[in-house]
């Protein structure tokens, strides 16, 4: 059955609400569901991910301007959300066209009986959306998680490693739009070439900031559907993991494994560096994930990948010693990417704590796969260093026979001495990533 965009999103707000479903599948599948069409899809997407961003600080105003806010019913608190989003971050839509659509979907999904009172709080946050009351700054993480609407436990571990500065300039960063990155398949065709390309398709995109042959593109709708893409001259991926790839420096001939390899960018960054001369092992736990691999390599011809399942911490006895380049990009808590999927923030902190044990398990699950004299790459998309730089410490306690290896990059990155590179979105305007170079040292 047919629906708006606003229905259509509400019902994944309602579901992200009701089963902790992650936005992304289900977005794409409730809009197909709803036969929207590209302009709504667009609305329904940015309504969606624009109240996830956001959802405290709607909720602080919607409670601010409802007496006995704690007896909104969920699905009617999910109705003003989307209308207070459109009043505060939407210039292009009217107030008084968000207060009507707010007070239409109550009466068209049951919730006539609180339709006054979504009028009456929505006229009164539009009346003074220009006077908003002030978040009260006494208590710093309480102020931080309302403004930024990241939770007070995730605010609270942030400020504890970062300090309340670096954690306040990195929600700031985690709440903005993030632009699509693209690599160029240097395999078909040359960046100056698919930036005319682009060009001549009036994409609106700027070339990387520090990274060649990476562009950034800004409001282009489906990415998939541009030709180009379809022709595999590009592929989708954050200037960071790029980043893991080439501070390993894969070279034609190489054996590689990409250890938890979907959905391939990282096999497909290789590939190219690699110039299609060698082997790819793309392994994956999930043999539904191994197809996005296959079609992913088959689109940008690439023909060095082999996918297979495989567990990365206990993986068959034949590759042992056998890969020129391991790289472990680990599961992680993924609180390096909320900017592109902000309803990670939601997470509930105490479910990421075996991470760090599953993490040191593959590490050490691939370590007697590379060669003597081979490299480890350890990469996460999470900036906590109980995932990241304890790991690689506790791993290095036990295999002796692994050491840092220092990288560079043009600035402001540089020379990465120690071998480990964090990245911040506030920093460096990329993902919040970070990359671990080992190498195994030569037998005797």
């Amino acid at each position: 059955m047919a629906k708006s965009a606003r229905e259509a999103a509400l019902t994944v707000l309602e579901r992200c609400r009701r089963d902790q479903a992650f936005s992304d599948a289900l977005l794409s599948n409730v809009m197909m569901a709803s036969m929207l069409d590209e302009k709504d899809k667009a609305l329904c997407s940015r309504l969606c991910y624009g109240v996830l961003q956001n959802m405290l600080l709607c909720d602080y105003y919607i409670d601010f301007y409802t007496d006995n806010s704690n007896k909104l019913e969920p699905k009617v608190r999910d109705i003003l959300r989307i209308s207070v989003y459109q009043i505060l971050f939407m210039d292009k839509i009217p107030s008084h066209a968000a207060v009507s659509e707010g007070v239409d979907l109550c009466k068209k999904l049951g919730f006539s009986r609180a339709s006054g009172l979504v009028n009456a709080v929505l006229r009164r946050i539009a009346a003074n959306k220009d006077s908003l009351p002030e978040i009260p700054k006494s208590n710093t993480i309480q102020y931080l998680s309302i403004k930024y609407s990241t939770p007070l436990e995730l605010v609270s571990l942030f400020t504890d490693e970062f300090g309340a500065d670096f954690t306040e300039d990195m929600l700031r960063a985690n709440n903005e739009p993030a632009p699509v990155v693209i690599q160029t398949n240097t395999l078909k065709i040359t960046p100056e070439e698919l930036a005319a390309l682009l060009e001549r398709r009036r994409i609106v995109f700027r070339p990387h900031a520090f990274l060649p042959g990476c562009f950034e593109i800004f409001g282009s709708g489906n990415i998939s559907e541009i030709p180009e893409h379809k022709d595999g001259l590009f592929y989708v991926q954050d200037a960071a993991a790029c980043l893991s790839v080439l501070a390993a420096n894969p070279q034609p001939g190489f054996t590689v494994l990409d250890a938890c390899a979907a959905p391939g960018g990282k096999s497909f960054a290789a590939a190219i560096m690699m110039k299609g001369k060698g082997t790819i092992l793309s392994r994956d736990i999930h043999e539904k994930k191994l197809g996005r691999i296959r079609e992913g390599a088959k689109r940008l011809g690439i023909e060095i990948i082999n996918t297979g399942i495989m567990d990365a911490s206990a993986p068959e006895a034949s590759l042992t010693n056998s890969c020129d380049l391991v790289i472990a990009d680990v599961p992680c808590s993924g609180l390096g990417v909320i900017r592109k999927k902000p309803d990670i923030r939601y997470k509930k902190i105490s479910e990421l704590s075996k991470l760090p044990e599953i993490q040191f398990s593959i590490l050490s699950g691939l370590a007697p796969c590379v060669k003597p004299g081979g490299v480890l790459i350890y990469s996460t998309c999470t900036v906590l260093k109980r995932e990241n730089s304890e790991v690689v410490d506790r791993f290095l306690s036990e295999h002796k026979e692994f050491s840092p290896e220092g990288f560079s990059f043009p600035s402001p990155i540089g020379n990465i001495a120690d071998g480990r590179l964090n990245l911040y979105p506030h920093i460096h305007g990329t993902d919040g990533f970070f990359v671990c170079k080992l190498r195994k040292c030569n037998e005797n």
